[in-house]
């Protein structure tokens, strides 16, 4: 598959210093399509939309972006699709990028504990480059990954995914300012209950398992956070997959 990019719903050849410019100040959105279909997409619509309101006092109409998403689909059924948001005037501009598939994970990560927040954590904005270091920074240190919490030790995220926790069948998410991610969303739809609650470093003894949720990885399990090592728990993985399992991808 070749990459391909779709500007305001017109194929791109080249991409101009200016565009360049403009992307550095925007939000964005990723998904995996499978088939033509993406998990919570009506919540990708949403999440575009709140964002442009928010970072550039304009509405994105989910019609728009859904026009613009078949447009660089074209006749793949299975890729990668980035939509970013942006203005290289007074209008939104749209840029959507399509590339391979990404595959989930299978290898449970160990992460190391930093104390960090990103710049407005409710916002899936293009400034990630703290993400990168961290993440960098902590695969230096012999970890798969960083996981952020506050000063007084209270978990939040982790540099591309959101966390939960397992006690028994029962799913904890963190109550730290995070980014909604989109999985996630998806996921609290399909729990029958579930608890949002501080998590901190101290309580990891209480938990019996820990999993990782992004676009492309629906319940990554965690091998270990710090010193704190998590075992392999089907009781809490087969509640997780059951709450995936009841929600149906939506077709662009």
């Amino acid at each position: 598959m070749t990459e391909t990019l779709v500007l305001n719903g017109e194929p791109l050849p080249t991409v101009t210093l200016e565009l360049l410019r403009a992307t550095s100040y925007g939000h964005f959105s990723s998904m995996q399509v499978r088939d033509g279909r993406v998990d919570g997409l009506d919540l990708h619509f949403e999440r575009l939309d709140r964002s442009s309101r928010e970072v550039f006092g304009q509405p994105l109409d989910a019609d728009r972006v859904r026009r613009d998403l078949r447009t660089a689909l074209a006749q793949e059924r299975d890729c990668s699709l980035r939509v970013n948001v942006f203005s290289l005037g007074g209008d939104l501009d749209v840029l959507i990028r399509r590339s391979e598939p990404i595959e989930p994970g299978t290898t449970p990560l160990r992460l190391r504990p930093i104390q960090h927040q990103r710049a407005l954590p409710h916002l899936k904005h293009t400034g990630t480059f703290d993400l990168i270091y961290h993440a960098r920074q902590a695969t230096a240190a012999g970890y798969d990954d960083a996981i952020f919490h506050t000063a007084a030790g209270e978990i939040s995220e982790a540099s591309i995914w959101n966390i939960c926790f397992a006690r028994g069948t029962t799913i904890v998410f963190p109550a730290a300012r995070v980014l909604a991610g989109i999985r996630q969303q998806v996921l609290q739809r399909g729990l029958a209950t579930f608890e949002m609650r501080p998590v901190h470093f101290d309580d990891l003894s209480t938990y019996d398992a820990a999993y990782l949720t992004n676009s492309i990885d629906p319940a990554l399990p965690v091998a270990a956070i710090g010193a704190r090592t998590f075992a392999p728990h089907p009781e809490s993985a087969a509640t997780i997959a059951a709450a995936y399992a009841s929600q149906e991808a939506q077709a662009i």
